[in-house]
């Protein structure tokens, strides 16, 4: 009897172990490691100057008042945004012809502009103007008299701007080159016969 019981208890024993060896192989596997989110694409680059035009050449000069350089205007960088803004667009037409007419697409977009074109033009790029107007129009922009930074000069027949104390003008008029069409002239002229109308705030 006691040789049964020595081996019956041997067969536990062995049967024990058997039953918790698979359990010991199981193993838990690791926790799995969490998938990072995917990164947001970055944000777009804000429009600059002249943005109505993607205009990417921004000169800008210190002080408050525009200075002329080889033909073009560098915006004083004291200036407010918009200011700078038109600067900048109205140098993306300089040089180009005048034609009557030129520049009241709806697009602003032309091969030549006129007086009240260019004008428009400038405007539109500082996001100051929706729709191109002609000089007449231009007495009733904005508000009545000079501006602090943008001034437009405008009666029935023509219209010029001064943009940061800069003349815009498709007149050569007082302007030794005696060249036509969009340009920054170096000096002032006569507003004699002119009303004075700028943009509300500038």
């Amino acid at each position: 009897m006691r040789g049964i019981a020595l081996s019956v208890s041997l067969m536990l024993v062995a049967l024990s172990v058997v039953a918790v060896a698979p359990a010991a192989a199981q193993t838990p596997a690791p926790p799995a490691t969490p998938t990072p989110a995917p990164t947001p694409a970055p944000a777009p680059a804000p429009s600059t100057g002249g943005a109505a035009y993607g205009v990417v050449f921004q000169p800008t000069s210190p002080g408050l008042v525009a200075q002329f350089v080889n033909g073009v205007a560098y915006a004083p960088e004291q200036a407010p945004d918009a200011v700078k803004q038109a600067i900048w667009a109205a140098n993306q037409i300089v040089g180009l012809p005048y034609r009557m007419g030129g520049g009241h697409k709806l697009t602003f977009l032309d091969t030549a502009y006129d007086c009240s074109g260019t004008v428009s033009f400038a405007l539109h790029g500082a996001a100051l103007l929706a729709r191109p107007r002609d000089s007449s129009s231009f007495l009733r922009y904005g508000q009545a008299g000079k501006g602090t930074w943008i001034t437009i000069y405008t009666n029935s027949g023509h219209a010029f701007v001064v943009i940061a104390g800069l003349r815009l003008d498709t007149s050569a008029a007082g302007d030794p080159s005696g060249l036509s069409g969009p340009r920054w002239r170096p000096n002032l002229r006569s507003t004699r016969g002119y009303k004075a109308r700028h943009p509300v705030g500038l």
